[in-house]
């Protein structure tokens, strides 16, 4: 029975945290993306979040994000300074193609930073890919 079960592997899309300008907070603020890297809008997206240390955890907060055209990015959330030396978790769902796909993404403690910067797609900005 269990070999009978399908779980497609999650392709193309990513969690990124990228610094941008806050208008809110006048400063560089790190804010997490969701981009849809496919072919194809992917439906019904969901992502939790979480934070913990080895001492400390942070609420779990569920964002509904809806529909997400193909190559495009949604925001997330805003991610406050007081948690980047905190283990981060996404975990994001989706529907696509008639399936449910699913896929946890990870910032490590402090992995969040202007060293670990790469070139992100879509959003044609600098940022940093969750694992």
């Amino acid at each position: 029975m269990r070999k009978d079960i399908e779980i497609p592997k999650t392709k193309n899309v990513h969690i990124v945290a990228v610094k941008e300008w806050d208008e809110d907070f006048t400063g560089q603020q790190w804010n997490v993306y969701l981009v849809n890297d496919r072919e194809d809008e992917i439906s019904t997206v969901l992502v939790l979040s979480r934070g913990k240390s080895e001492d400390r955890k942070t609420s779990t907060l569920r964002h509904g994000l809806g529909n997400i055209p193909a190559k495009t990015a949604s925001k997330v959330e805003f991610i406050p300074t007081e948690v980047l030396g905190f283990t981060n978790e996404y975990l994001v769902t989706f529907f696509a193609e008639n399936k449910l796909f699913e896929r946890k993404f990870i910032f490590g403690p402090n992995s969040i930073s202007e060293e670990n910067v790469v070139e992100i797609p879509v959003l044609e900005s600098d940022g940093i890919l969750a694992k």
